[in-house]
């Protein structure tokens, strides 16, 4: 295992954690709602999301087509699944369909 890439998984698996638990062990749902945290907190959501993906993604980045082909089409197939159905669920499943069909079929 390289070391790096085990320290990244770390520092995203912590700031992850960070962002869901602090605000519910800080008994943070009694604060403003149009107030900077709620906003801050609000983006947080998001931000964990982009921040997996990307660690998630970088170890797998290569110019050969055939290894990158799983990746390209798990997550156009989770861009369009959320882009016509507004369901993450739905999303997630396309994405790991395709993903694994791209697998599947390039053996």
């Amino acid at each position: 295992m390289n070391w790096e890439l085990l320290t990244v998984a770390l520092m995203a698996g912590a700031a992850n954690w960070a962002f869901r638990s602090l605000p519910i062990l800080l008994h943070m749902d009694r604060m403003a709602a149009g107030g900077w945290l709620g906003r801050f907190l609000s983006a947080t959501g998001p931000a964990a999301i982009a921040t997996l993906f990307v660690a998630s993604i970088l170890p797998a980045l290569t110019p050969d087509l055939a290894r990158l082909a799983p990746i390209l089409t798990g997550t156009a197939a989770v861009l369009v699944t959320w882009a016509a159905r507004r369901s993450v669920v739905l999303a997630t499943l396309a994405g790991a369909v395709a993903h694994g069909g791209t697998v599947w079929l390039l053996g």
